[in-house]
């Protein structure tokens, strides 16, 4: 990367891995460290900067490795820490930075530390974790909801409290109140920062403290039914507590020591709170995860909007982040619709700031059902009928046309697309016009002009479904024209600079096409015009 080593997480591409469903090598349907490393090219020829791993840590697998019983190893589904040795140096040898994911909330119910908390009151552990006494007719201590459903109090026999848990019960929440439990956490950290990791992304980081006095959660007022359960009541007092700014400013200080690595947060807040994680005088998170774009209705003027609330709301000098797509949410394709994903990966390309790609996205990979009986998805499983389940985005990646679509040579843990036949690595890597080089097209433009990546973002007004914006830097610029419309549109206006060469059309065919004063978009099309 050319850029400054201190800056390299504002001027790379990142990419998410769910490492259950990348490559498996050892045909037992579920994807492992070896497999990523054999993928390594293909994620050089993408154009991608930085890889980020959903957990690897043993696991119980309750929620997938996201209810970790040991932070320090590696879950031998997934391989060994020899395995991920050889990772890390191969990823860095092809100029890869590797991002893990850290899970501080909570652990497994069988991590050694919970073993020994839940032993007695009196255990050294015991307040490693929150533990409460009942409530006055004998049942939890107050109305807080897992968000997996149900209460979030699991009432313990041996010991006769209750401990909290946000998610799984096998998920029990940690004390961040102790200072015991954060130095060890900060241990952890530092283990694999010694060992080359480049960063950290935060699982679930606005939840780390609750309200000290376990006040009753109010009642959402706008709770309709068929929504998710735990949204009947608000989570006043069991997230973004004002405490946890002090402990992410802590764990930055840790980050700090090692120089260059980046901390990255999981925040699904309001954008006038998600901003906040900045920290006082960017002390916080480099990168608080911005997912306004996984839920804002796709019209111009809603995207128009959400970029500008953004922009408006950045502390001076914070660095801005996009996304798409991810492991818990429905896939990008089957939100906007496939004609749209090419627009959809223009604008995450070309918006400022960085911007984080989810595997398989770029094959325009969608949602698949997935059927009752292959519901793995504990989620799901817990609150039925709702809509929550996130196996759909989780499938294996779609390689190749080869039985069970060159991810494995077992039945892999989730079902394949009924797509992948088509819909592939090989043949869009044999398609000069696929999305998959739409991708690799507009990561290279990207690279090659500063506007794009350290350029301001000036909003240009436009009508109906179009967006324009300009990106400027150092007196060069770039108009970017996207049309969220099927249908065609003609563009006329002076102050959008509509004079120059068309850089990069999504449909990959216009490329040197001179324009002057007047740009002529096809439905579902997205431009790229040289100012």
């Amino acid at each position: 990367m050319k850029q400054s080593d201190e800056t390299w997480w504002r001027h790379g591409v990142f990419y998410q891995i769910y490492p259950r469903s990348f490559q498996d090598t050892n045909a037992d349907g579920v994807g492992d460290i070896a497999g990523i490393i054999n993928r390594l090219p293909y994620l050089e020829a993408l154009g991608v900067d930085a890889i980020g791993l959903s957990p690897i840590f043993p696991s119980p697998m309750a929620d997938f490795g996201y209810d970790i019983a040991d932070y320090t190893g590696v879950d031998p589904l997934f391989g060994t820490m020899e395995d991920f040795d050889a990772l890390a140096g191969a990823a860095h040898a092809a100029g890869l930075k590797v991002i893990l994911d850290l899970v501080p909330n909570h652990t497994s119910d069988q991590h050694p530390w919970f073993v020994e908390s839940r032993s007695s009151r009196d255990n050294p552990k015991r307040d490693w974790y929150i533990w409460r006494e009942p409530g006055a007719d004998g049942g939890p201590p107050n109305n807080w909801l897992s968000e997996f459903g149900g209460g979030a109090w699991e009432y313990d026999a041996t010991t006769r409290q209750y401990y909290y848990h946000a998610f799984l019960a096998q998920q029990p929440d940690l004390n961040w109140r102790n200072p015991e439990v954060r130095r060890a956490i900060y241990d952890i950290m530092r283990f694999w920062l010694r060992k080359g990791v480049d960063g950290f992304r935060v699982d679930v980081i606005w939840h780390l403290i609750k309200d000290a006095e376990f006040r009753d959660n109010p009642t959402n007022p706008n709770f309709l039914e068929g929504r998710r359960p735990h949204q009947k009541i608000l989570p006043l007092y069991t997230t973004d507590q004002p405490e946890v700014h002090d402990v992410i400013a802590e764990m930055r200080r840790v980050i700090d020591e090692f120089g260059s690595r980046v901390l990255i947060g999981e925040i699904y807040l309001p954008l006038e709170r998600l901003v906040a994680y900045y920290g006082k005088d960017l002390s916080g998170a480099h990168l608080p995860f911005n997912f306004v774009l996984l839920s804002a209705p796709w019209h111009a003027r809603s995207i128009e909007k959400v970029i500008a609330d953004y922009e408006s709301l950045l502390p001076v000098g914070a660095w801005p982040n996009w996304v798409l797509g991810n492991h818990d949410r429905p896939r990008v394709a089957s939100r906007v619709g496939r004609d749209q994903t090419r627009v959809a990966a223009m604008l995450l390309l070309t918006l400022r700031g960085t911007p984080t790609l989810y595997y398989g996205d770029e094959i325009g990979m969608h949602q698949v059902a997935i059927a009752p009986e292959q519901v793995r998805d504990p989620f799901e499983k817990n609150v039925p009928g709702v809509g929550v389940g996130r196996d759909g985005c989780r499938t294996p990646m779609q390689w190749d046309a080869t039985t069970h679509a060159g991810f494995s040579t077992a039945t892999p843990w989730l079902p394949l697309a009924g797509d992948f036949l088509h819909e592939n690595v090989v043949n869009h890597e044999a398609d000069a016009r696929s999305i998959l080089n739409l991708y690799k097209a507009l990561i290279r433009l990207r690279k090659k002009l500063p506007q794009l990546v350290s350029g301001s973002y000036v909003p240009i007004a436009a009508q109906g479904d179009v967006l324009l914006y300009r990106r400027e830097s150092e007196g060069a610029a770039v108009v970017i024209a996207l049309n969220l419309g099927a249908e065609p549109v003609s563009i006329v206006s002076d102050a959008a600079g509509l004079s120059g060469e068309i850089l990069l059309s999504t449909f990959l065919d216009r490329e040197g096409e001179k324009i002057e004063g007047t740009l002529d978009l096809r439905g579902n099309e997205g431009a790229i015009i040289s100012g």
